[in-house]
């Protein structure tokens, strides 16, 4: 089991970054996509991720929530691109389908859980998750507490990573471990 957490801002080239370095592992590869599409704009960049990934061998499952029950489901040591953790945490924070989320603590565990478990069942898992913590803005209520959310599962995740690496304006910054040589 080898983890790698990208993370990076919007539109930062972590997604293709990611994608990178599951090509470099053989067998099979999968791509756990986490977004809902909700509305135009969604289903446009679910149809841009897809067009990205074609030809480069993924198969793709999606779990908007509850990635650990994935698991039965991934090929005997595969590569897993799991993408990505603010989608999940904002699915399962509000679950209930309201503005109101639950208690982001709760959502951040089960998330947390979920990767873990994931991890446990690829030969090498690579995680991608957003960085949205650098504006020092404050927001509303259901803001805050996805961001608080989100924070615990990055925490958690680079806790649990053998690598960990930053993609700011496509430039890989690795801050846990070594990257590729290649």
């Amino acid at each position: 089991m080898t983890v790698t957490l990208v993370i990076g801002a919007a539109a930062s080239g972590k997604s293709a970054y990611a994608e990178s370095l599951c090509l470099g592992h053989d067998g099979p590869r999968v791509y756990l996509a986490t977004m809902e599409p909700f509305g135009e704009e969604g289903a446009r960049r679910i149809a841009r991720h897809r067009a990205l990934r074609e030809g480069k061998g993924f198969s793709t499952l999606e779990r908007t929530r509850d990635v650990g029950a994935a698991v039965p489901g991934l090929p005997r040591g595969c590569t897993l691109l799991l993408e990505d953790v603010g989608n999940l945490v904002a699915n399962e924070l509000f679950a209930e389908g309201g503005l109101s989320p639950r208690d982001p603590d709760a959502a951040a565990r089960e998330v947390l859980g979920g990767i873990e478990r994931l991890a446990q069942a690829a030969a090498y898992t690579v995680v991608v998750t957003v960085d949205v913590f650098a504006d020092g803005m404050r927001y509303d209520e259901g803001a805050e507490a996805w961001r608080r959310a989100l924070a615990r599962v990055n925490a958690g995740v680079a806790a649990l990573a053998d690598r960990a690496v930053e993609v700011v304006c496509g430039i890989p910054v690795w801050m846990k471990g070594e990257g590729p040589t290649r």
